[in-house]
């Protein structure tokens, strides 16, 4: 049962991100000025969006570190698979930035 409260929203969520990028591919991006809608913005903003989320990820850690009842090496895989992520989204962005050449340099 536990394995299926977290399948499902990760399958909805699958299925969001595909219509919206499907719906957004060619859509003038953004790159001034606030947009809520990660699928509008450039890869440059999305790399800063990127790089504003590290405090959250990291409050995040620190809250299954505060709540939760894992061993040391749990907490430690769960830390290096938060890092990977961060750091794998983050040169992503910046290497399509790049490739791209979106508006600032």
């Amino acid at each position: 049962m536990a394995l299926l409260s977290f399948i499902a929203p990760l399958i909805v969520g699958l299925i969001v991100h595909t219509i919206l990028s499907a719906k957004y591919r060619d859509v003038e991006k953004v790159d001034k000025g606030f947009v809520l809608n990660y699928h509008r913005l450039t890869y440059r903003r999305k790399l800063i969006r990127s790089l504003w989320g590290i405090p959250f990820v990291f409050l995040i850690y620190l809250a299954i570190y505060w709540i939760g009842y894992l061993s040391s090496d749990e907490y430690r895989n769960i830390g290096i698979i938060f890092l990977l992520i961060v750091v794998a989204d983050i040169a992503y962005h910046y290497r399509k930035w790049k490739k791209n050449g979106d508006t600032k340099a």
